[in-house]
């Protein structure tokens, strides 16, 4: 199978799960906000790979449903509050969820995805899973949720100062973005019942893709095309702290540096053509492919030690699709 038929495989049994789990959810209008982005579309990448890191150390992918849905649910949350809190139009093609509903009702639905992700996952003891291991993926998914918080709040900060470094760049990114990819490989490891050893190998695996997935996110911006539904060079209008930019400002000299802020500071679609002059000059878009293809390389390694299995290959897969996907 290709990616999309493997994403699309696991898409609909966790779509039901979570129909059932939101389907409970009083008024209907807070039902209606919080399932809206979940019909909207979605890969479902996260919750897919919960399911095949239980099957790569031998678990049964029905023992791990409700987790990859646990893990669906909680980014739905994230993104609802991100377009909040930067005011964003649209997801996934279609109005946000605080155009339609209002802030008040948008930031009930993303509280309510939150709390249902926990009871979900909770409710995987149901399934015959040992309790010790119901605890261990809780715990996982609390520091995800710590960590998503912290990574949003460490963006904003960076909005406000052009002294960002790559590591500082990295674990923002690591924090907001790959740290529920982590999760969700490294859950889907304990639901399977994998030894220490496995666990840490699809955490390592789940680290690399998350932080690939980032930079690669980051890449489509300036390189991609408009029917992804966000303009060419967004990031650059808004003056975000990319890899390629802090890379860039990194190694320019005085002139290109202030010029490159100048740019970054002016909020207007004309600068795209010069600031990307810039990043081509210093090679900064190159460095940042190569820092994705490096992640990439890690996280294959990283499986190396579980046993040869369909399940396995494909997580290889995804890992070669977070380098290649192009929206």
């Amino acid at each position: 199978m290709d990616v999309m038929e493997i994403l699309k495989a696991y898409a609909e049994e966790i779509d039901v799960v979570i129909d059932d789990s939101l389907s409970k959810l009083e008024p209907e209008s807070l039902y209606e906000s919080s399932e809206y982005l979940i019909k909207a579309g979605g890969k479902k990448f996260r919750p897919a790979l919960t399911l095949l890191s239980c099957q790569a150390v031998g678990g049964k992918p029905e023992k791990a449903l409700k987790a990859a849905a646990a893990i669906e649910l909680t980014h739905t949350f994230s993104l609802i509050h991100d377009d909040i809190m930067d005011n964003d139009d649209t997801r996934r093609g279609k109005p946000a969820v605080h155009k339609v509903w209002g802030e008040p009702l948008a930031i009930l639905a993303g509280d309510s995805l939150f709390a249902k992700s926990f009871e979900l996952l909770s409710q995987s003891a149901e399934d015959n899973i040992a309790y010790e291991r119901v605890v261990d993926a809780l715990q996982v998914l609390t520091n995800s949720c710590i960590n998503i918080c912290e990574g949003q709040a460490l963006d904003m900060a960076f909005e406000d100062t052009f002294n960002v470094t790559k590591d500082e760049y990295m674990n923002m990114i690591y924090k907001k973005t790959g740290d529920l990819i982590t999760a969700s490989t490294t859950i889907g490891a304990i639901m399977g019942g994998a030894s220490s050893n496995e666990i840490q190998a699809l955490r390592t695996y789940g680290k690399q893709i998350g932080l690939a997935f980032q930079i690669q996110d980051d890449y489509i911006d300036l390189t991609g095309d408009e029917s992804i539904g966000k303009p060419v060079g967004s990031d650059l209008v808004e003056g975000k702290k990319t890899l390629m930019v802090v890379y860039a400002l990194e190694k320019a000299n005085k002139e290109d540096h202030d010029r490159l802020v100048e740019l970054l500071e002016a909020n207007d679609e004309s600068i795209i053509p010069e600031a990307m002059e810039i990043l081509e000059k210093y090679g900064a878009i190159n460095y940042a492919r190569s820092k994705a293809y490096d992640c990439v390389i890690e996280s294959k390694q990283a499986l190396s030690i579980l046993p040869d299995s369909d399940a396995k290959d494909a997580l290889f897969k995804l890992a070669d699709f977070v380098f290649t996907r192009k929206s």
